[in-house]
């Protein structure tokens, strides 16, 4: 009789330690979607906050350069279009930044612009 369920125990050990082998599998899995998602997410994030700042430096010099014909008729035209340029080159100077390909530019801190203040 000990026998009979000693094979039992045995019996119900394996087939625990089966389901406790899948559970850990699909845990596994389910940790990898989770990061490839987190990846995604990322990936996301920074295409949208790369194309926001590109669009905003060319609209804020289009705009600049449209306020200047409007202010300086004379320049009406060229105003426009060197700023829409200028504009332009920003937005792909910001988005050169964000992707890593051009160094931000450097900190100014207080200290190094007060006068007298030699190192």
């Amino acid at each position: 009789m000990t026998d009979d369920r000693g094979d039992g125990l045995e019996e119900r050990r394996k087939r625990l330690s089966a389901e406790l082998a899948d559970k850990h599998a699909e845990d596994a899995a389910e940790a990898k979607r989770d990061a490839q998602s987190e990846e995604s997410r990322k990936g996301m994030a920074l295409g949208l906050k790369i194309s926001s700042e590109f669009i905003a430096a060319v609209g804020v010099g289009a705009f600049l350069g449209y306020v200047l014909g409007l202010a300086w008729p004379a320049s009406k035209p060229w105003g426009l279009i060197i700023f829409l340029l200028l504009g332009f080159c920003a937005g792909v100077l910001n988005v050169m930044r964000a992707v890593g390909m051009v160094a931000p530019p450097p900190a100014l801190s207080v200290e190094a612009k007060k006068p007298g203040k030699e190192d």
